[in-house]
């Protein structure tokens, strides 16, 4: 029962039966069989079906809210047991929205210290792409913004407070100032995130507010590409003081802060609303306490 969930759940998730048969490393007709199998034992449709996937019935997106439950309270099982057994181990899928990526060494780094057993894979992710890998099993916790948005039920805890800077080459006029105005920003050749991306909106809503025209020539989901255009002298980029701090040490930039106090927004760790949490992120959201107890002793 549990193998045929696991199906079930990557079907739901890829949408696809040949992608959700390769996830699960087994042949497209062993999944549809499964699938099947599920469905007489539950005596149900779950999927409508025609050539292709065509989505859930009404009882198959039920039986996705159970399925999810069910297999997430057996990999915790599992897990608590192994590590009665052997200690803490076992791997961990986090995912972090781009502009927190500088900073996640500092939880990562201290946490695989302390418990070497434990894998970790970081995986680079929209806020939104978070919050659904996190309830379909895909991800285990995330770094995200705790206060912009809607998160819906799940556990949080702080890791630090969002402040923006403009990155920008030392060549440009601009680097001179000790701070800049949001409203200083207009006619500057911007390149930013996606839209897609909540730092994004962010910025978006902070440059509206100062009355500032909205038209990045260069956008991309990646804060690499951002800094690379920034590094040609041709472009400048809003980013946070991790970022600011990772690349403006480089003889060739600077980061200028912006002024105003509605510039700030909080990002911390995401996890699932179900208890108990495996040990291994019951162990990951003690090691953001310390972390964000460190940051702001250090403030």
């Amino acid at each position: 029962m549990l193998d045929r969930l696991e199906m079930f759940m990557a079907l739901a998730a890829e949408r696809h039966f040949g992608r959700a048969a390769e996830k699960c490393g087994i042949s497209q007709p062993s999944l549809s069989a499964g699938i099947k199998q599920l469905e007489g034992e539950l005596g149900v449709q779950l999927v409508w079906r025609g050539s292709r996937f065509e989505g859930l019935t009404p009882e198959g997106a039920r039986v996705l809210d159970w399925a999810r439950r069910i297999v997430g309270d057996a990999r915790t099982l599992r897990q608590e047991m192994r590590s009665a057994r052997h200690g803490l181990s076992g791997n961990l899928r986090l995912g972090v929205v781009p502009t927190a990526l500088p900073m996640v060494a500092d939880l990562t780094g201290p946490f695989i210290a302390r418990h070497p057993g434990v894998q970790i894979e970081i995986l680079s992710r929209s806020s939104i792409e978070i919050l659904q890998q996190i309830d379909d099993l895909r991800l285990d916790a995330g770094i995200s913004y705790l206060d912009n948005e809607p998160l819906g039920r799940v556990v949080t805890e702080p890791l630090y407070t969002e402040r923006y800077l403009l990155l920008t080459a030392k060549s440009r006029p601009c680097s001179r100032q000790s701070s800049l105005n949001w409203a200083d920003l207009a006619g500057l050749p911007l390149c930013l995130l996606t839209e897609d991306m909540q730092n994004r909106r962010i910025i978006n809503h902070e440059l509206v507010q100062a009355g500032v025209p909205i038209a990045p020539r260069i956008e991309s989901n990646s804060m690499i590409a951002l800094v690379a255009h920034v590094l040609t002298g041709d472009w400048v980029s809003i980013v946070n003081a991790d970022t600011a701090m990772l690349f403006a040490a480089r003889p060739e930039l600077c980061a200028i802060p912006l002024r105003g106090e509605q510039s700030s927004k909080e990002v911390g760790l995401i996890a699932p609303w179900r208890e108990p949490h495996t040990p291994v992120l019951t162990a990951l959201l003690a090691q953001a306490r310390r972390l964000f107890k460190a940051r702001k002793d250090k403030a």
